[in-house]
């Protein structure tokens, strides 16, 4: 692999921001930042240019749209993979985990079987990817067909991170049967009647779901693989997840809880789509307020890819976080929980994932992105001079 020297970034590091700074990459690594030269490397002008670690994702589903873009209509797992690939690629995400829900025979891609299949084919996809894919597989607890599903893809190393979810109406993401019914009826194309019929084989199955979790996460914790919980929505939820094992808390619904999670050492993991929208899709607290109080640990594209290095910026701009810590949000935060020690920040020694990032009609957009070294995604935008949200404090 040839040495990549790139020159005149805004690079910015995990404490502070270099002005027209530059970086040489040899071997896949960071070989150094500023150096005097690099005879022989291959040189990239960022002409201004913000740099960053590439972004880690620790929660997106966009990968179900791809393998089921209408309800029941299912494409071909390979092409699915590939096309999701390319999307984190000219997202800046070089470190995706694709997040696959295990909830029985409710619909399409959510299938156990299908499920399992997405995931094994993420996992096979990973050498010939432009960027490191993982998998995230969402246990929903009311469901007890899909533990022996799980345990056999935690077995073959194909799960890289594991949630647990309760999506049963009167809780959580769906506080009310109505708003339980409404989202089945609107994103799966379930009647009325069907979306009922779900609700009462949730609500029933949810006995023995505490028993289910804990031998899963047992499972989980003994391989190595990091947890999640999902939706976490008081302050006792939170202590139960955590004396089971649970590692990180995946949207917290209300500041009580994430204050509560992160109190006792649980990363928390917000939307970057809540971030940009304003609001949550559920009527949850909002991502921005968290971040305010100093109880949002990290950012994920939840379902949209493209919204997390927006979500970033967009940060830095409307809280009092500088850009080294709004980015850490998407990259050294998200390193940290999953035990990523190679990766997440620009310094010495480190796997070279980078993200070019410029400014297009306002919009921090990526022009480049590096996998360990390599060029995977370019673009070239109209010259702009304007510097990337110059508020980055050292």
């Amino acid at each position: 692999m040839s040495a990549v020297y790139i020159t005149h970034a805004r690079i910015v590091l995990p404490d502070s921001v270099l002005e027209d700074s530059a970086l040489l990459v040899e071997d896949g690594v960071i070989a150094a930042i500023e150096p005097a030269g690099a005879a022989g490397a291959c040189e990239v002008d960022l002409q201004g240019q913000a740099l960053l670690p590439g972004l880690i994702d620790l929660h997106c589903d966009a990968i179900e749209k791809e393998a089921e873009p209408r309800s029941r209509v299912l494409f071909p797992l390979d092409f699915a993979v590939a096309q999701v690939d390319r999307r984190n690629a000219a997202a800046g995400i070089t470190t995706p985990f694709h997040a696959l829900s295990f909830a029985n025979n409710e619909w399409g891609v959510r299938n156990n079987d299908v499920a399992a299949g997405v995931a094994r084919a993420v996992h096979a996809f990973r050498r010939q990817g432009l960027v490191d894919n993982r998998v995230h597989c969402r246990y929903e607890v009311t469901d007890p067909t899909a533990m022996p599903v799980l345990q056999a893809l935690l077995e073959e190393g194909v799960v890289d991170l594991l949630s647990v979810m309760d999506h049963s109406p009167g809780q959580g993401q769906f506080k009310t049967l109505e708003a339980y019914l409404q989202y089945m009826m609107g994103n799966h194309a379930m009647s009325r009647g069907e979306a009922e019929e779900a609700a009462r084989t949730k609500l029933q199955a949810r006995e023995g779901a505490v028993s289910r979790v804990e031998t899963l996460v047992g499972h989980a914790r003994r391989l190595g693989v990091p947890t999640a919980s999902h939706d976490d929505d008081s302050v006792q939820r939170v202590a139960t997840m955590r004396n089971l094992g649970i590692s990180m808390s995946e949207f917290p619904i209300n500041l009580d809880t994430a204050t509560a999670a992160v109190s006792c050492g649980l990363p928390t993991i917000l939307g970057a789509p809540n971030v940009l929208r304003g609001r949550s899709q559920s009527g949850s607290m909002r991502a921005i307020d968290a971040v305010r109080a100093g109880v949002a640990s990290c950012l994920c594209s939840d379902y949209q890819p493209s919204t997390l290095i927006a979500a970033a910026f967009a940060v830095a701009a409307q809280s009092d976080l500088t850009l080294p810590q709004a980015m850490a949000l998407v990259t050294a935060n998200p390193a940290d929980a999953c035990g990523l020690a190679d990766r997440g920040r620009i310094a010495v020694g480190a796997r070279a994932d980078l993200v070019a990032a410029t400014v297009v009609g306002q919009q921090p957009l990526v022009s480049r992105t590096w996998t360990a070294g390599r060029l995977v995604f370019s673009a070239h935008y109209p010259e702009v001079r304007e510097p990337l949200l110059a508020k980055a404090a050292a």
